[in-house]
């Protein structure tokens, strides 16, 4: 196995997001655990391995993993938004709309904003993929 470098961190991290595009959230998942080994503060790594725990139906991993972003930017309103599905999708919709009104808080996007009326009982879809 090839010696790991910043700079195979850096292809696997775009690998990663790639696969994650294409929908193989396992393959991005193992491309990242080796990058988040090496760099434990990368959060924008942190936040691409949550967003692919969520889609590979990996809740607790997923909230975890949202869970560290939001300790180290706590004003990331994606982070709130896709934390909140997360939660959301394992049934704690108390918790998420929390997390919902932070997203729109921060960020009044209309997705943002979608959800958290969703969350207090308005018309909406459900679930969407962080």
């Amino acid at each position: 196995m090839p010696e790991s470098s910043p700079e195979t961190h850096v292809i696997d991290f775009r690998a990663a997001e790639q696969l994650l595009e294409a929908r193989d959230p396992r393959g991005a998942i193992r491309l990242l655990d080796s990058v988040i080994t090496a760099h434990p503060e990368n959060t924008a790594a942190r936040l691409l391995r949550a967003r692919a725990f969520f889609l590979a139906a990996q809740l607790r991993p997923a909230e975890l993993e949202f869970q560290i972003v939001l300790e180290r930017e706590p004003d990331n309103a994606f982070a709130h938004f896709a934390l909140g599905r997360t939660l959301e999708r394992g049934g704690r919709v108390d918790e998420a709309l929390r997390h919902f009104r932070l997203a729109a808080a921060l960020e009044p996007r209309p997705d943002f904003l979608r959800a958290a009326r969703f969350a207090q009982g308005d018309t909406g879809n459900g679930e969407h993929a962080p």
